[in-house]
């Protein structure tokens, strides 16, 4: 059956526990490398790719709520979050798909995607993604992704798992009930690895991949990538 309320898939822990907790300060960390990274302009339009409809989380949808000047922000998504143009007057929000953007080329200055990437698909719908992302972008893009080879995986907030052969841990998805996280254009997560080789089939930008640690450890992956001249 499907769910009544959007992406309540992805929402499995609870808008008050810890994993929630802990994941809006590994967020804003990295929406503070959005702006140092990008070296975002006070005027300069940013595209935001994957904004969702559910508001079960206080960080969903974190750079409409935490971004001064909400009229140079257009926001994309699959299902409908209108609510964000009555939220943050003067934001504009637009129904569509990341892997076919409505928008001409060098559109926005910055584009910025969070926790998206993950989501698309196959490795060929992850290169569709970037490459939409660096079409449209016309100084930088930023991407974040969580490492496939932190130890807990966020979505299932399950340990180790995660680590196994892709179709081991699919097959683990849909033998524990997990059917949603089984499929892999709901969930394929990457290293870092596989992220830098999506950069290098991406012409037009020097990228970095840097990372964001939890406890040491590297929980997320951030692509952070420049128009060339």
């Amino acid at each position: 059956m499907a769910s009544s309320r959007p992406n309540e898939q992805y929402n499995l822990a609870a808008p008050n526990s810890m994993a929630v907790r802990v994941a809006t300060w590994q967020r804003r960390r990295m929406y503070a490398h959005f702006l140092e990274r990008t070296q975002v302009a006070e005027r300069d339009s940013i595209l935001d790719i994957g904004v969702t409809s559910d508001q079960t989380y206080a960080s969903s949808n974190y750079l409409e709520a935490w971004c001064s000047g909400k009229d140079r922000v257009t926001a994309v998504g699959i299902d409908d979050a209108s609510f964000l143009e009555r939220l943050y007057p003067g934001m504009r929000f637009v129904r569509a798909n990341g892997l076919r953007l409505p928008f001409k080329d060098r559109s926005f200055d910055v584009v910025h995607s969070s926790a998206v990437l993950e989501h698309v698909g196959a490795t060929d719908n992850q290169l569709t993604f970037v490459r939409e992302c660096a079409r449209v972008a016309r100084k930088a893009l930023f991407l974040t992704t969580p490492n496939r080879w932190f130890p807990v995986e966020f979505h299932t907030v399950l340990p180790l798992v995660h680590w196994l052969p892709k179709p081991a841990f699919r097959t683990l998805m849909r033998r524990t009930g997990r059917e949603f996280f089984a499929e892999e254009s709901n969930l394929n997560l990457l290293s870092r690895g596989e992220l830098e080789a999506l950069a290098e089939a991406t012409a037009g930008f020097a990228f970095e991949v840097a990372t964001v640690p939890l406890l040491g450890w590297p929980s997320n992956l951030l692509l952070i990538g420049r128009r060339l001249p």
